[in-house]
């Protein structure tokens, strides 16, 4: 496994694997990496002949006021994990390779719709900087196929959205969540939670589950879903910034004949804000 960090040097390691018509995956991450992103990588694996795993954070996608600064760099102990895992490259560029005129002055990508909702909310400028980003790292490595996690359900309906809409030729693959025992999505931004606020984290998911579970029973009024789930979690001690019904294809607002909902929610616990989803089949096309 090779360690990279100048453009130059992965294109030259990239052109060598097109000559020989092999398969390239992307899997791009922001580093400090849990079992959730080993899943990835391990399935970019079975559907390419080589895999390259980037791990950059992001600056363009933070807020003022976000964790930017403080957030895990852990390379070294991300490498050690990664040669275990079948990854060929690891691409670790500065910020001056991904942003080589500086951030200022960065081709920015705005995806409207999906992007303005939700998350993007509440995190100005978010999305902006995700779609930015991946769309640069898409085009730097050229990849056959790029895995996203469904923990992050709004970001992987987006960059659907952003690959379709350039027609960038990769093919967007997603990997189920992985969680803990107690159901919590594994993050990053678990480890900001205190002992006590580590108890409470499951309770999103178990939140979100039994909106769903109101769902599959037949329950229509979605507003009623939402706010049982809202007051629920602020029960429990979350700042809830949302909980929300949509269109599991489309992130719209669900109509009777959406074949699927999907529940998804944010909220903060202390200093660390959680996300989670769950896919709920609409039951009017149960078989």
């Amino acid at each position: 496994m090779q360690v990279i960090q100048s453009l130059e040097a992965l294109r030259a390691v990239l052109a060598d694997y097109r000559d020989a018509g092999d398969r390239t995956a992307l899997v791009p991450t922001m580093g400090n990496l849990h079992r959730g992103h080993l899943a990835l990588a391990e399935q970019a694996t079975r559907l390419a002949d080589h895999t390259v795993v980037s791990i950059f954070v992001n600056p363009t996608q933070f807020a003022e006021g976000e964790d930017y600064k403080t957030y895990p760099r852990t390379l070294d102990k991300d490498t050690l994990v990664l040669k275990r895992s079948g990854v060929d490259i690891i691409f670790a560029p500065s910020v001056s390779e991904v942003y080589p005129f500086g951030q200022s002055a960065a081709t920015r990508i705005h995806v409207p719709e999906i992007g303005d909702d939700l998350c993007g909310r509440h995190r100005a400028g978010h999305f902006d900087g995700v779609a930015s980003v991946v769309c640069r790292l898409l085009f730097m490595v050229q990849p056959h196929v790029a895995v996203f996690g469904e923990k992050d359900y709004q970001q992987l309906q987006l960059l659907k959205r952003l690959v379709s809409d350039l027609s960038i030729p990769t093919q967007i693959e997603s990997a189920p969540t992985v969680r803990e025992s107690d159901g919590l999505a594994m993050s990053s931004r678990n480890q900001y939670l205190s002992e006590a606020e580590r108890g409470i984290a499951p309770e999103l998911h178990a939140t979100l589950q039994a909106a769903a579970t109101m769902l599959a029973a037949g329950e229509a009024d979605f507003d009623r879903v939402e706010q049982r789930a809202i007051e629920r979690l602020e029960e429990a001690g979350f700042k809830t910034d949302y909980v929300a019904v949509r269109d599991a294809a489309t992130l719209t607002p669900p109509l009777a004949a959406s074949e699927a909902f999907v529940v998804l929610a944010a909220g903060w616990l202390g200093s660390a804000r959680l996300i989670d989803n769950v896919v709920q089949p609409n039951p009017r096309f149960a078989d």
